[in-house]
Formats: structure tokens, C-alpha cells, sequence
């Protein structure tokens, strides 16, 4: 590879962007796709799928065979609120191939005791983003039920683009909500991407079930997010 190319591969992975390294086998000829560029014809096709399947392998694309390689940030999942649906979230993620960080000012409950071996951050999201920026490789899910903790961290998933932003509460509570973000200055199109109630209809009740059904759902966005690779 490339001086160049490689240098600017690693500088995309220390920013969290997606790339996808392209290789011709005959010529041996490579270029370097970073998420968000134009590609254009049956190339950027391919390389979307790359990007949502984040698995490497050759393709054929008009008579040449092309191995894409791709590199993708590894997905994380922020949620705030150290509650019980956080507690078996926790259990669950990792499972899933998800890193996990959980943050709640409210040291009466963010305790190691109640998440042993988990990130676990007791402090107000507004001070913890500004050193941990969420982004487009971020899923955030909001449990607290206050709005004093709950409502920074969701404008901030918005503005950032995160894949997912869920949060817990039923729709009288999220319509509360939705005045509270606009005056934070989102959007209503913004705010349309918030899933909630939060997770998968599954007819959940248990805080393991809500666990269950949002982190099936972060998984199902992931999957499902969509790149702009044509043009």
C-alpha cells in the first residue's frame, strides 16, 4: 500500500470513518473510499454493501476483479441512566460484538456494585461528551426518564449523527420531549430519527425484554444505515 493512502487510511480510523481499501488483482492498482464520498456506477453499489455488511472480499465490477477491504469503527453503545434495563443491556451488548458505556450523574445508582466490569461513567453527560464526542459509529439509548439528564445527550446524538438514538417513555412523555428538542434547536426531522418508545415492538415488559428489544433494534439500524456511494 501506498505511503500516502496508508497515511490517510490512518487518519480516518483515528477519526472513526469508515473506509474501504480497493484493490484490482490484475493491476494491483488501490484506492481508498472514505464513508460519505461519491463512487460512482455498479462500484458504489458495492461498495455501500461493503459498508453495511463490514466484511471483506472480492467482488466483479465491469470485467475486474476488485477486493474490498473494508475498515469500520468499531459500533458502541452510550446509554444514559445506570437503571435496570442498563444493567442487562450491559450483559447483552458485548455478545452482540457492541462496546458499552454507561453514564448517570446520579451516584446512588451509577455504582460498581451494580455494574461490575462495565464503563461506567457517574457524571453529567454535558461534561463527559465534550472529551467523548459521540458520532456516526454511536448508538445512544436515553433511560432515565428525566429530562434534566436525558434531554443534552439526545440533541447531542441528533446533531452528531449517530446510527441510533432510542429512548424510554411512552408517546405522551415523547411529545414533551419533542418541544423540549426543538427549543435545544433541532429539528423536526431530527427528532423524527428518536425511536420511542424505545426497541422493537416485542411486546416487552421486563427490563431484560426492553434490554432485548433495544439493543435488536441498534443492531437493525446498524445494519440498515444507509451511505452516500453514488454519484
Amino acid at each position: 500500500m501506498q505511503l500516502d493512502l496508508l497515511k490517510r487510511l490512518n487518519a480516518a480510523r483515528k477519526s472513526r470513518q469508515a473506509a474501504v481499501v480497493v484493490s484490482d488483482l490484475a493491476s494491483d492498482e488501490v484506492r481508498l473510499i472514505l464513508e460519505g464520498e461519491p463512487v460512482a456506477g455498479p462500484l458504489g453499489d458495492e461498495v455501500g454493501k461493503a459498508f453495511r455488511s463490514g466484511k471483506a472480499g472480492t467482488v466483479e465490477v465491469e470485467g475486474k476483479n476488485l477486493f474490498l477491504n473494508v475498515h469500520l469503527p468499531p459500533p458502541r453503545i452510550v446509554v444514559i441512566g445506570a437503571v435496570h434495563i442498563s444493567q442487562a443491556l450491559a450483559r447483552m451488548a458485548p455478545v452482540a460484538g457492541y462496546d458499552l458505556t454507561i453514564i448517570d450523574p446520579r451516584t446512588a445508582f451509577a455504582t460498581e456494585e451494580r455494574f461490575e466490569g462495565v464503563e461506567l461513567i457517574a457524571d453529567w453527560p454535558e461534561d463527559v461528551l465534550k472529551d467523548r464526542p459521540l458520532d456516526a459509529y454511536t448508538a445512544l439509548a436515553a433511560v432515565t426518564h428525566d429530562p434534566k439528564i436525558d434531554d443534552f445527550p439526545l440533541s447531542e446524538a441528533l446533531r452528531s449523527g449517530c446510527f441510533y438514538v432510542g429512548a424510554l417513555g411512552s408517546r405522551k412523555t415523547h411529545a414533551k420531549r419533542v418541544e423540549r428538542l426543538k427549543a435545544l434547536g433541532r429539528s423536526e426531522a431530527e427528532i423524527a430519527r428518536i425511536s420511542a418508545p424505545i426497541g422493537l415492538d416485542i411486546g416487552a415488559a421486563s427490563p431484560a425484554e426492553i434490554a432485548l428489544a433495544t439493543l435488536a433494534q441498534i443492531v437493525q439500524a446498524f445494519r440498515r444505515r444507509e451511505f452516500v456511494t453514488a454519484g
